[in-house]
């Protein structure tokens, strides 16, 4: 599997399409125009060209003694 250049890794990828297409399935519009009906398959086209938004967030842990 070839990773859009905005994502690190595989899991990352993964999530944010799951979460794009759980989108999509509530009846959010797609951002790209495609034949497939399929939520999945339009989720991971529209993170691969970079259409979906996301961030980073790096959780520091409760007890850090800084």
């Amino acid at each position: 599997m070839e990773l859009p250049n905005n994502i690190d890794s595989k899991f990352r990828y993964i999530l944010i399409s799951a979460k794009r297409a759980r989108q999509l399935q509530s009846g959010v519009r797609p951002l790209v125009q495609t034949q497939t009906k399929r939520a999945t398959k339009i989720a991971q086209q529209e993170v691969s060209a970079g259409l979906i938004p996301f961030e980073i967030v790096e959780v520091k842990p409760e007890n850090d003694s800084d």
